[in-house]
């Protein structure tokens, strides 16, 4: 149970929080209970989550090369809450393959092949745990990756706003609201853990269509 009150207003009447709201129900299925915690500081709300989708739209690393970021960040600091909420928006909000995002959740690094994402990965995890280690060599393979410097502020950056949100969750114990599937390959959770279960309807993509075309959000 998280450690101060969830605020759910029952009629927004800030239109920069009710667009907040629209755009997190379009790539995750639903409002989650960490933007009801953020709401405590409603002002703060507003500044960190435009901060946050600038960092996302506004850079040179694709939305779901962000998301892999935000997976494998949260992986490492060990919060369940966010790992799964990054998990819900690169399958339900993107539409990848799940099973490709399962093995993200669960392998971590090792899930991934491709070069590129792989460089940009390797650089954020070590940033996140020793930025001291960074070395020219690491900035030099960002760049053959394509990064220009405008990127590689990005990509720093965005591992402290993952970073952030990652404390706010844990030391706030945030009611978990999304699939328990996320947080068992990630972390090993089970329903003998004693916490509550999560909320498996969330987040559930439709099959491809027949075209071949990406799955669509439900709900």
């Amino acid at each position: 149970m998280a450690r101060i009150p969830l605020i759910k207003p029952e009629k927004l009447s800030d239109p920069a929080i009710a667009e907040i709201f629209q755009w997190v129900t379009q790539v995750e299925g639903a409002v989650p209970n960490h933007f009801f915690v953020e709401m405590n500081f409603p002002e703060l709300f507003k500044a960190k989550l435009a901060t946050t989708q600038v960092l996302w739209q506004m850079g040179e690393l694709t939305l779901p090369e962000v998301q892999h970021v935000g997976i494998l960040v949260s992986r490492a600091n060990g919060c369940p809450y966010c790992t799964a909420a990054f998990c819900t928006i690169l399958n339900y909000g993107l539409g990848t393959a799940e099973d490709y995002v399962r093995e993200l959740a669960e392998q971590g690094l090792e899930a991934v092949s491709e070069g590129r994402l792989k460089t940009l990965l390797a650089f954020a995890l070590k940033v996140n745990s020793d930025p001291k280690s960074t070395t020219d060599a690491d900035i030099a393979a960002l760049r053959a990756a394509g990064l220009s410097d405008k990127g590689i502020v990005q990509l720093i950056h965005l591992v402290s706003d993952f970073g952030s949100y990652n404390r706010l969750n844990l030391a706030l114990q945030t009611d978990y609201d999304y699939r328990d599937m996320w947080r068992a390959l990630a972390f090993g959770w089970n329903r003998q853990s004693g916490e509550p279960p999560g909320d498996d309807t969330r987040g559930v993509n439709k099959p491809a269509s027949p075209d071949g075309s990406p799955p669509q959000p439900t709900g």
